[in-house]
């Protein structure tokens, strides 16, 4: 299907008229002349800023910040929250064995905190300040917590637990799992055993030996309390995918999937430019539909008894319905039998215990990703009790999975994007859910006080780009905005609860530190990495607008690049901007990831250009409609998303719809073919950089929530790959791709080259990168790549 996409002086009009005002207006101060050579430097010379960041146990403050002209970083310690400004010192190298770690996990009286660093465990007394070590040098540490009795510290190391007492600074497992076959057994029946054992007495007399060691060594065991528990042997056909231990020592919940399920085959990439001077292959992901996510299962481990059970899905609402089932019928494949697939995420906080151990949540999420169960364990009986559901005809979002337990033990709390947007829940038992957030924003990074009287989180209630620390109450909801940032990144709450330690950011400054009250008031700035050069250079701060939509969406977000002063009379040529990954957000008062790109918008309207940076149907900050928009059809309401603020510009910003060009990079290199070849009559030239041609080709894990699979739905597939559509192109396209790139394979690329060579297409060319992934490092091919987009733009558009 063709866009009909004629630019009419009627719609231009309508355009004009129904123009908002813009968020931010245009600086009055001259910007300051950049050059290409200067935005596409290394970006240590605009300063290094703040990395992560977090709360010393006595209301110290540390970060981690690069080092100049280094790959190292450095960890920087804050005298407290009351510190002047720039007032940090770097820590030596000495010190750095006392230090705290980020995420520390605290005990429910507020008095001690576990944390890992360097791969050991260590425990702080809050009061004292004495830091003991735990362990050293053991594997894989992981999911440390408390005992319920707050006198243990409980770790995960590889798929074993254990605990460690204080008063007895002895640490013991707790539970051994084991994905072998247990040694000990009884075999199964077999009647050629059985005749073995009768005819030859030696044979016979061993088993009676070896029967009776075992049973010997199980009742010292059990005997025993300074021995380790007995591994618990899951059979060799089984992987530990994740467990998760109750705080009270008896229980442990754990996921399996099956060892002999079909991974996919491997995609490979080739390095050319090696120090060996070899050409050397590298075994990379696989490919969408190739490797669908293995089905899961969930046990329950009593460690009291040793007895082990299944939990059963049956009971999850909707396990049993398959929502894909009329796209099986019409490409003839078999119905799905029994109950969906599904897994749940272990290893990333999808098991959730009370601090008690009484009572425990599992997020559970079907394959086909349109359904998310959170659902309580009831622990006697082995089952699943459902708590909330969520469906999407399209997909389900997972950046809305946060969940958990209030300190009472018995109140669950949730993320959910019911009604429209990610919004925060609570609910008690059997009683009916309660929205603590209301409203056409998002909810995320949630942090309960540790008396669960309080939540804060990240929200964006003035503007889907202006993002701000809230707060609300567990007893009546509502919520107030705590900073008034406007670019708020993340946040920790300080160990007395008192204070928010704040990453914030905006335009032109990197992330910063700064500190606040959680009753709100003047945030006290910690942190201003920017160099000197960089602060003394002018900016043309990009106006947040919204663009009207004629096709029925709501109102299209984006940063606006023009002269503080339009030259009456004067059209000036359009530069278009698609951020990559689809579901990102970059029309925000945030530093933004594009930051390289927003000094080269700088440089664009230097040289007499417009830019309009867009936040399209499918971008993330304004809700599941918006998100989901895409279903089946990538590249078509985005499309038309661009077409409205390429007209819009016409219409009230004196841009030349005769000259518009587009560009960006992955997502954004996807949507610049798709632009160039699905409305050529408005898009003139384009740089793909990156780009998607093929979505068959691209990822399981993204690609199949929009598409299916490209068995399931080949159409959405045709629909949406702009190879499909390389006939149609008339313009003038740059493509440009790093060809070790592990994301968006190299062989994109080539092969939408070879298909535009035998189209005998013209106005193309391509720019390969054999030392660059898909996020570009050095800086000569950072400027290399942008003086050809330039230079494009330049020779066509003008």
């Amino acid at each position: 299907m063709r866009l009909a996409l004629p630019v009419r002086p009627l719609l231009l009009t309508l355009l004009a008229a129904f123009f908002p005002a813009v968020h931010a207006a245009p600086s009055a101060t001259a910007p300051t002349p950049i050059t290409l050579d200067q935005a596409m430097a290394n970006p240590d010379w605009i300063g290094t800023p703040v990395e992560a960041a977090w709360w010393g146990w006595n209301g110290q403050i540390y970060y981690k910040q690069k080092r100049l002209a280094s790959p190292l970083r450095d960890t920087v310690q804050i005298a407290g929250a009351s510190a002047k400004l720039n007032s940090g010192k770097q820590v030596e190298d000495s010190q750095l064995a006392n230090l705290d770690g980020p995420n520390m996990v605290y005990n429910r009286a507020g008095t001690r905190a576990i944390l890992l660093r360097n791969s050991d465990l260590f425990e702080r007394d809050l009061k004292s300040g004495a830091l003991t070590q735990i362990t050293r040098g053991v594997f894989g540490i992981s999911d440390p917590q408390y005992s319920n009795d707050g006198n243990a510290v409980q770790y995960r190391s590889g798929n074993d637990w254990f605990s460690w007492s204080r008063a007895e600074r002895l640490s013991a497992p707790v539970a051994l799992l084991r994905a072998v076959k247990d040694p000990d057994a009884k075999p199964d029946a077999d009647s050629q055993r059985d005749l073995q054992l009768r005819l030859i007495v030696n044979l016979a007399r061993q088993k009676e030996d070896r029967d009776t060691s075992r049973d010997r060594r199980q009742e010292e065991r059990r005997a025993d309390a300074t021995r380790a528990p007995a591994p618990i042997y899951l059979g060799d056909k089984v992987t530990i995918s994740g467990s998760a231990l109750s705080p009270d020592g008896r229980w442990l919940l754990f996921v399996t999937q099956d060892k002999s399920a079909d991974k996919g085959k491997v995609g490979k990439l080739a390095r050319y430019v090696t120090e060996t001077g070899y050409p050397e292959i590298d075994d990379e992901r696989t490919r969408v539909g190739r490797n669908m996510p293995i089905a899961q299962t969930l046990h329950l481990a009593d460690l009291r008894t040793g007895t082990v059970r299944e939990i059963a899905f049956d009971s999850l609402p909707g396990i049993a319905t398959d929502p894909l089932a009329a796209l099986r019928v019409e490409q003839k494949l078999p119905a799905l039998k029994g109950n969906r697939p599904v897994t749940v995420d272990a290893q990333r906080d999808g098991i959730a215990w009370t601090d008690d151990g009484s009572k425990v949540a599992v997020l559970v999420r079907a394959i086909d990703n349109k359904d998310r169960w959170i659902s309580t364990v009831d622990l006697a009986n082995g089952t699943l009790v459902p708590a909330h559901r969520i469906s999407d005809v399209a997909w389900v979002n997972r950046r809305a999975d946060e969940f958990g337990w209030l300190p009472d033990n018995a109140t669950l709390w949730y993320l959910s994007e019911e009604s429209g947007y990610a919004h925060l829940y609570t609910k008690t038992g059997a009683a009916p859910a309660r929205a603590l957030t209301h409203g056409n924003w998002e909810v995320s990074n949630v942090e309960w006080s540790r008396d669960g009287k309080h939540a804060y989180f990240v929200c964006n209630p003035q503007a889907p780009g202006t993002y701000e620390v809230c707060a609300t109450t567990a007893k009546d909801g509502g919520e107030r905005e705590v900073t008034s940032l406007k670019g708020v990144e993340n946040f920790g709450l300080s160990p007395d609860n008192s204070k928010l330690l704040v990453r914030y950011s905006s335009s032109y400054v990197p992330p910063q530190l700064a500190t606040i009250s959680v009753a709100g008031g003047k945030a006290n700035v910690l942190t201003d990495t920017r160099s000197d050069a960089f602060k003394a250079r002018n900016w043309i701060m990009p106006q947040l607008v919204q663009v009207p939509s004629t096709h029925g969406a709501a109102p299209i977000w984006a940063k606006l690049y023009r002269p503080a002063q339009l030259e009456a009379g004067k059209q000036y040529p359009v530069v278009m901007f698609a951020h990559g990954a689809g579901y990102l957000q970059n029309v925000t008062e945030r530093y933004p990831v594009y930051f390289r790109e927003q000094m080269f918008h700088n440089l664009l309207v230097e040289q007499g250009f417009i830019v309009l940076d867009v936040d399209y149907r499918a971008s993330l900050g304004y809700g599941s409609a918006w998100r989901t928009a895409i279903y089946r059809q990538m590249g078509h309401p985005e499309l038309e998303d661009f077409v409205d603020g390429a007209n819009w510009l016409a219409a009230t910003q004196q841009g030349d719809i005769k000259n518009v060009g587009i560009y960006g990079g992955s997502y954004g290199g996807f949507m610049s073919l798709m632009a160039l070849m699905r409305a050529p009559e408005v898009f003139k030239s384009g740089a793909a950089l990156r780009p998607v041609t093929d979505w068959t080709t691209y990822n399981h894990e993204y690609t199949a929530n929009i598409l299916n699979t490209p068995e399931l739905d080949p159409q959405a597939y045709k629909t949406s790959s702009p190879i499909e559509y390389a006939d149609k192109l008339t313009g003038n396209l740059l493509i440009a791709h790093g060809m070790i790139d592990d994301n968006v394979f190299y062989q994109d690329s080539v092969r939408l080259s070879q298909r535009l060579i035998e189209l005998k297409k013209d106005k193309w060319e391509m720019a390969s990168y054999p030392m660059e992934r898909h996020g570009f490092v050095q800086p000569e091919a950072w400027y290399d790549e942008y003086r050809r987009i330039d230079e494009l733009f330049q020779r066509t558009l003008k």
